[in-house]
């Protein structure tokens, strides 16, 4: 009889990871990348290329065509021609285009989410698990949804709107793709999309899937360039639909294009969400729901829980529990599995994020940063959290868009809903409490579009999302997310 080996484990010793690197043996990137355009790559008639960069090594992936005028029109050509055969066909044989990208874009999760993490910095393990799974979700969701319209909107006589331009930002570069393409194939629309400059890889990775599925010519169309490119989107003439993921400076400055034209718009814009504890909350529990809420995807999450507000009498417990749990994520190459937090998108967010947390010191706010030295290589910023915040300063009231924490307390459920609501943005909160009735009075007084509760960063498919105040309007997902694409007589 074999005897077992016991296995002493010292649980205060810091553990010591092994490198777990994804494989990039199976991407094949090509150097250079065209427009995509009436279903083929074309030349841009400027001739000029821009170049993504790998934010963990800041080395060039490759080089992307910049659009121009020429190439615009070009494409919102392409996809009004297209739109002519698209809309007329029924919405079962829709839905199997649909269906087919859905499956495609799961038998090649791997490298989509290789490819995320590259271009994006993003850890692997995030792009792997939850956001290529949840962008062929969202494809199958609205697949599903292309031949029952007249089901979703009964006596209204849906019809598709025709052109749509789409601009997605570079945090969550395939998601949101899907976010905005799958209902509006699903209603019949056309698609001009531009994708972020920083992050324009899966984008094109993903017209090649759309010709392999035998997606029509001209029914998605993908150019890339910087913000001179989605303006002259926005302004087309032919285009009846603008939907924006993006800033709120930016969103403003698209729906002052649009004013006095017949364009409809959804606008997904920032956020600065509160994040609050209540002293019967589980401890444990919320203290991961601040980590997620907070350094999930570096901080570079429009709904992140930036703003932590904590009651006075579990204070000292949560932020203890919160310091240690910091001390253990794993900031580093985002292809390794065990990275937590990978690499800041740019250089230039980077900037922008080292600008705020000079200014949380500079107002008189506790810094707070777990040991461990960063790369030499690459843009990174440790996970950080400020104490002593007030709601004047900065880093409690502007949106950072990185993984820094700014950390309030309160007494009064008045007083942490009046602090809450203190802010021009309503994307989304979050509350930890082991009281239903607590948390149903709390979801009534936020001013905010999505509410989780006793979780964060929860997405679905069938759930709409989107904000209030100057975080925009209409909704992403669930059947709410089609209206946006449809029009009714």
């Amino acid at each position: 009889m074999t005897k077992k080996k016991e296995i002493a484990i010292d649980l205060n010793s810091n553990w010591e990871f092994e490198p777990a690197p994804e494989s990039t043996a199976h991407i094949k990137l090509k150097k250079k990348y065209d427009l995509f355009i009436g279903g083929k790559f074309v030349k841009p008639k400027s001739g000029k290329y821009f170049k993504t960069i790998n934010p963990t090594t800041e080395e060039v992936l490759a080089e992307v065509a910049e659009a121009g005028q020429e190439d615009i029109d070009l494409a919102v050509k392409s996809a009004r021609k297209a739109h002519k055969e698209w809309s007329k066909l029924s919405g079962k044989e829709r839905g199997k285009y649909i269906f087919r990208i859905a499956r495609l874009m799961q038998e090649r999760a791997r490298e989509f989410a290789v490819i995320e993490a590259l271009d994006g910095g993003k850890p692997i393990r995030e792009a792997r698990d939850i956001d290529i799974p949840l962008a062929s979700a969202h494809f199958f969701y609205y697949a599903g949804w292309a031949d029952k319209l007249e089901y979703a909107f009964p006596n209204r006589k849906p019809k598709s709107l025709g052109v749509v331009a789409q601009i997605t930002p570079w945090n969550f570069p395939m998601l949101m793709v899907a976010w905005k393409i799958a209902p509006a194939l699903a209603a019949g629309n056309t698609v001009v999309l531009k994708p972020a400059e920083t992050t324009p890889l899966t984008a094109l990775k993903l017209a090649e899937l759309f010709k392999d599925a035998g997606l029509p010519d001209g029914v998605v169309n993908i150019v890339t360039g910087y913000g001179k490119t989605g303006a002259m989107m926005v302004e087309h003439p032919d285009v009846n639909k603008v939907a924006f993921t993006g800033s709120t400076g930016v969103g403003k400055i698209i729906m002052k294009a649009i004013a006095g034209t017949t364009k409809k718009s959804t606008m997904e814009l920032g956020g600065k969400a509160a994040n609050i504890i209540f002293e019967d909350a589980p401890i444990d529990q919320a203290v991961e729901g601040i980590v997620n809420g907070i350094f999930f995807n570096q901080g570079h999450v429009c709904c992140a829980g930036s703003r932590l507000f904590i009651q006075e009498s579990v204070y000292d417990l949560v932020m203890r529990k919160l310091k240690d749990r910091m001390q253990n994520l794993v900031v580093g190459d985002p292809l390794d599995k065990n990275t937590d937090v990978g690499a800041i998108n740019s250089k230039k967010q980077l900037d922008v994020i080292d600008k705020y947390i000079k200014s949380g010191i500079a107002e008189g706010c506790e810094m707070y940063q777990p040991e461990g030295e960063l790369p030499k290589k690459g843009y990174w910023c440790k996970p950080t959290l400020f104490t002593n915040v007030a709601q004047s300063n900065k880093i409690a009231s502007e949106e950072i868009f990185g993984p820094v924490l700014a950390i309030q307390t309160f007494r009064t459920v008045a007083e942490v809903i009046a602090k809450a609501n203190n802010t021009p943005y309503g994307l989304s909160a979050g509350i930890w409490s082991d009281k239903g009735s607590k948390v149903f009075n709390m979801t009534s007084k936020m001013k905010a579009g999505v509410v989780w509760a006793n979780t964060y960063n929860k997405f679905d498919p069938t759930s709409p999302f989107g904000g209030y105040k100057e975080s925009g309007h209409g909704r992403e997902g669930g059947v709410q997310g089609l209206e946006p694409y449809l029009k009714f007589e």
